[in-house]
């Protein structure tokens, strides 16, 4: 996989597990703002190859490069349930953002930026009619992947209903719910939130799994939200509650 931009890359390097292979540069190694990221590499024995622009434009498949690019092994996800342990092991009270067939890589790497910047324990996506990891993703995630364990899975349902047998909540995010999403309280739950695709919203099947529905308070004109926008907004609510708690 290639991975191109200055933090995505930066990202790559500070993660000691990360197994890059190559780095791909375009113009002068001594620019101010690749050098860090170069002498990061060259620390760690990484092979450093000067290309063309156009180039380096046709191995990223974009122009949004920034000059350099990383050439690494297929992504890992991870298993939910190391995912759920990790979480269990530090004392939390879980968080897991579920995402329902999200198909834009933009919306798929802002949400696990999010994630990452707020806290939360983990992404799960399903296999099939979504956006997997891509070198999209990961530059939108601006290198959030690197820490966020995402969890690809074949059945949103089954994971959903294993899930629940563990004590996991089933929060479901939607617009029609007349219940704010700052009305419940979340500080001492387990859980799991979904989020719905950019066009559909939450399937039927897997709405009627939720344990319950929440909307996000509006005041203004426009009806909906995009997808990772929204999701920005109820990861915050409830990892704002769990932080009031422990502050008191």
């Amino acid at each position: 996989m290639i991975i191109y931009g200055k933090n995505p890359v930066s990202e790559l390097l500070l993660n000691p597990s990360s197994e890059i292979e190559e780095i791909f540069l375009y113009g002068d190694d001594r620019r101010s703002n690749t050098s860090e990221i170069l002498n990061a590499a060259k620390g760690r024995g990484i092979r450093i190859s000067n290309i063309s622009k156009e180039d380096l434009s046709k191995l990223c498949q974009s122009t949004s490069h920034q000059g350099i690019a990383a050439r690494i092994k297929d992504f890992k996800y991870h298993e939910l349930a190391d995912t759920i342990s990790q979480a269990k092991e530090r004392g939390d009270h879980l968080c897991l953002v579920i995402l329902d067939h999200i198909e834009d890589p933009q919306n798929l790497g802002a949400i696990i930026r999010t994630v990452d910047v707020l806290g939360a324990h983990g992404v799960v996506v399903p296999k099939d009619r979504a956006a997997p990891v891509t070198p999209a993703v990961v530059k939108a995630s601006a290198g959030a992947v690197n820490h966020v364990p995402i969890s690809r899975v074949v059945n949103l349902n089954v994971v959903i209903r294993d899930l629940k047998k563990q004590g996991v909540w089933i929060v479901g995010a939607d617009s029609s719910s007349s219940i704010s999403v700052n009305q419940e309280d979340f500080k001492n739950l387990d859980i799991a939130l979904v989020i719905g695709n950019e066009g559909r919203g939450i399937g039927h099947t897997i709405k009627k799994e939720c344990d319950f529905l929440v909307s996000i308070p509006q005041s203004g004109v426009v009806s909906s939200l995009n997808a990772s926008v929204a999701a920005g907004i109820m990861i915050y609510e409830i990892m704002r509650q769990r932080l009031s708690t422990s502050d008191g």
